[in-house]
């Protein structure tokens, strides 16, 4: 992903503990049972189940993901527009 680096991605996932809710490959301790996993998530073709899952997408998601979805459970996460797109960097190597 451009501007994306994966590996400062899966340092910021730990840091905000994603894994309280979410299934995270390669985060320990990443078992949480609230959210969908994210188990080969780079192949999934749909973000929160509703909108494409393209990087300018996926990036406001991680953020924001309310913006996209009122309904959603996923919380706003205090990120910058930086770290949202690391965290999606390392999202899209879950194959």
């Amino acid at each position: 992903m451009v501007g994306g680096n994966p590996e400062r991605g899966r340092a910021i996932i730990d840091a905000v503990e994603c894994g309280v809710c979410h299934i995270i490959p390669g985060i320990a301790g990443a078992h949480g049972i609230v959210g969908p996993s994210l188990e080969k998530f780079g192949h999934r073709q749909l973000v929160g189940g509703i909108a494409p899952n393209h990087p300018a997408i996926l990036t406001r998601w991680v953020k924001d993901a309310p913006s996209i979805a009122p309904n959603t459970g996923m919380p706003s996460l205090p990120l910058t527009e930086d770290e949202a797109r690391h965290v999606a960097a390392y999202l899209y190597t879950l194959r």
